[in-house]
């Protein structure tokens, strides 16, 4: 009787770790989404935009969630004079990471 809730608690461990795996991938995506985005909106391109976009990815892991991420380009974003709400920049927090979320099943 133990080996099948056994199973059970193994099967549901596994899938928590891939979810979980699957869920910071697709942040790391949408942050590195969310550097392009905001690089377009200082006026950087090519390399410098990559660049970027490499410093948000990289903001992410100061503390859990978003905030440190939504922090640095609102910082970016001020220090350049750029006039976006918070809520635009939020809102499209949200959109990227739908985006990176598909983009991520799409390759498996």
């Amino acid at each position: 009787m133990t080996d099948g809730f056994d199973d059970r608690k193994k099967a549901y461990e596994e899938k928590f770790a891939h979810d979980e795996a699957l869920r910071f991938k697709a942040e790391a995506r949408r942050n590195k989404l969310l550097g392009l985005w905001v690089a377009e909106l200082l006026g950087l391109s090519g390399a410098e935009a990559e660049a970027y976009a490499k410093e948000v990815v990289m903001a992410d892991l100061e503390e859990p969630g978003s905030e440190d991420v939504f922090r640095k380009v609102r910082a970016d974003l001020d220090a350049k004079g750029v006039d976006i709400s918070d809520h635009r920049i939020r809102h499209r927090m949200e959109e990227l990471l739908v985006e990176a979320m598909e983009q991520i099943k799409n390759e498996t």
